[in-house]
């Protein structure tokens, strides 16, 4: 186990010990860190491109 790239920061999460088996039966223990990153990822993608919409429509009806 080599040294982690250093654009990468260790963060601990707590998370429920049924969504942790959840996650752990999809993708298996080795997997998980990786799992939660990319649905981090995901998630946030998808809440900015909601934050651009919103904020479009509102400039859209203070316009017209």
């Amino acid at each position: 186990m080599g040294r982690p790239p250093l654009n990468f920061r260790s963060t601990n999460v707590r998370l429920p010990n049924v969504l942790r088996e959840r996650i752990e039966a999809l993708v298996g223990p080795r997997r998980m860190a990786e799992f939660i990153r990319r649905a981090i990822e995901s998630e946030l993608e998808r809440q900015e491109a909601q934050l651009a919409e919103d904020e479009q429509k509102k400039k859209a009806d203070s316009q017209g």
